[in-house]
């Protein structure tokens, strides 16, 4: 075409002019021809198809649905963390409470066996050095008493310091050398004025055998009244 375009029998040879010529002409051409390949419907053809761009949904109500799940998992997470610490200081506490009590206990158990050592040691004191009585009518009276429940032998006080005054007036050497028992050689002899035979007789072990012995006196008299009379309480005269 270029051929057409040039004057017969000019050079062939182009100048700067015609190059810029030809070169603007070669772009026409080609805006032509693509015109001419624009469809009648106006739009444009191509030959490559891009790929549709999806549209993106921007929803509020999706980001505060992330937000409260996210929350809801934190707050899970706290409880569990806050039941876990809840679960180990309750152990914690029982351990202590534990500990305590287990110290209260050994004491309790240190305190008794030491309550229990100090009664032995006062028992064994008790056994060591017997129960004193006073040297006197009420500590006769309550000494021989004494020996008495242990032999299951019945009297009150009452009964025997009452019997004791009417025979012998508190005196544990008093003798009667008066009536029948002395004009038969075997005369009465002590607070309860006991004669001899009776004495031997009803006589209680663990006691003086001696007849003038207050509280031995007091025992074999009120043996023998107990195996006569039921007990020395029933006596109220000369038995």
């Amino acid at each position: 075409m270029l051929k057409n375009i040039l004057p017969r029998g000019r050079s062939r040879s182009l100048n700067r002019t015609h190059k810029i010529a030809i070169a603007g002409v070669g772009t026409l051409g080609a805006a032509a021809v693509a015109f001419t390949a624009v469809p009648a419907s106006g739009q444009t053809t191509t030959t490559s198809e891009a790929a549709p761009t999806a549209k993106v949904a921007y929803s509020t109500k999706q980001i505060q649905d992330v937000h409260a799940g996210v929350t809801g998992q934190l707050a899970g997470a706290s409880q569990k963390v806050a039941a876990i610490e809840a679960k180990q200081e309750a152990a914690a506490k029982k351990a202590t409470a534990e500990k305590k009590a287990a110290a209260k206990k050994a004491v309790s158990q240190r305190e008794a066996k030491e309550t229990v050592s100090r009664s032995a040691a006062r028992t064994e004191v008790k056994k060591a050095a017997p129960k004193s009585y006073p040297n006197n009518l009420d500590g006769w009276i309550r000494e021989a008493r004494a020996i008495m429940k242990k032999h299951g032998i019945p009297g009150s006080y009452e009964g025997i310091h009452r019997n004791i005054m009417r025979e012998s007036s508190g005196n544990p050497m008093a003798i009667n050398d008066w009536d029948i028992n002395a004009i038969n050689g075997i005369p009465s002899k002590g607070l309860l004025q006991v004669i001899p035979p009776t004495f031997e007789a009803y006589h209680v072990a663990g006691t003086s055998k001696n007849i003038y012995d207050p509280v031995a006196n007091i025992v074999a008299a009120c043996n023998y009244a107990a195996d006569k009379y039921g007990t020395m309480d029933n006596v109220d005269s000369a038995y």
